[in-house]
């Protein structure tokens, strides 16, 4: 009888003949797969900042966007990098240094932690708490006191009207984004973000997924624009609004300092995408194409939703702001928070 063949290793660790259940492998490994989370995302952003940005505006308003460096000017990613870390990195007198230097900061890792708990098919999945869906909520909510430290600490009034702006606008659109996500956590019967994929794994009416987006599309819009809010889109980009108060809270900063907000943005809008691909969208999951790619198509649907809404929707005023949020999308969402748990109860 020919003897059995050994079993093929399953993990990188294995594969190495290192055991997988020890605690530094299980250390090199978080470092690994956070290492290559973190990239994916930082390309995306790069990749989406100089120039998708550019060319989906373009499309919209009927212009020629960059076309002139590399091939389909994809080189302006290059050029805008060595443009933007070139210049120098002016402090202005009489900013409050430590929150000064700290603000940008906390700003870009704020979402790239979100993302520790976010599943992305083909293994990338860094951790799966049982409180996943609130782990990270309160990570992406940590944005917004970046942005009152660098509003406060710029010791420019523009700025501080900025601050002070995003904070008004967080606290009327992160309250009906969490409760429109409690929703979902009532169907699912889970915060663990596995979990809440796999609820949606089961199909609803012949091809049609059972994806919330489909089940409960009525909170599916309240989160998108609830979404745009939090990532201060417009018609909310009130904590920026160039044509009032210059920039906002990023008015007074420059060089790798300016990168670090630019980047921070635009992670943060891959995160809300993120969040809507996970909780709406049935996560990696489709048809054909392994789970990453699918993961992707959907976070870069909701950035294309984004860069819409920013050529065709014109801002608000700050009070129309707050108005639709405490009038309008607080009640909205707590009805729907309502009509969800009736409607579960009923069936269950």
């Amino acid at each position: 009888m020919a003897p059995e063949s050994a079993p093929l290793p399953e993990t990188l660790a294995e594969l190495a003949g290192m055991d997988p259940n020890s605690v530094p492998v299980m250390i090199l490994m978080s470092l690994i797969g956070a290492a290559l989370i973190g990239t994916l995302m930082m390309t995306n952003t790069a990749l989406a900042g100089p120039w998708a940005k550019r060319k989906i505006t373009a499309a919209f308003t009927d212009r020629i966007a960059v076309d002139r460096i590399g091939p389909f000017g994809l080189l302006i990613i290059v050029a805008d990098s060595v443009r933007l870390l070139s210049k120098e990195l002016i402090v202005p007198e009489g900013v409050d240094r430590p929150a000064w230097d700290l603000a940008p900061l906390l700003i870009a890792s704020s979402a790239l932690l979100g993302f520790a708990v976010i599943p992305m098919g083909n293994g990338l999945h860094l951790a799966d708490p049982e409180v996943g869906l609130a782990y990270v909520f309160a990570t992406a909510s940590m944005a917004s006191v970046g942005l009152v430290m660098a509003g406060y600490a710029s010791n420019n009034k523009y700025s501080f009207l900025g601050g002070l702006r995003a904070v008004a606008q967080n606290l009327a659109y992160e309250i009906p984004l969490i409760l429109t996500g409690a929703s979902v956590v009532i169907f699912a019967g889970s915060l663990q973000m596995s979990e809440i994929v796999a609820a949606q794994s089961q199909t609803l009416i012949g091809p049609l997924p059972s994806w919330y987006a489909f089940v409960n599309p009525f909170a599916f819009a309240l989160f998108m624009i609830a979404n745009l809010a939090e990532v201060g889109r417009n018609p909310f980009d009130i904590p920026e609004a160039p044509t009032e108060i210059v920039a906002g809270y990023q008015t007074e900063y420059s060089s790798v300092y300016f990168v670090l907000i630019y980047l921070g943005e635009f992670i943060h809008i891959f995160l809300g995408g993120a969040i809507i691909a996970t909780i709406f969208l049935g996560g990696p999951a489709g048809p054909v194409l392994p789970g990453i790619v699918w993961f992707l198509i959907k976070i870069w649907g909701v950035f294309l939703f984004t860069q819409w809404a920013r050529s065709a929707v014109p801002r608000v005023r700050i009070d129309q702001l707050i108005e639709i949020g405490w009038k309008g999308m607080l009640v909205l969402s707590l009805a729907n928070l309502l009509l969800t748990a009736v409607i579960v109860g009923v069936i269950a």
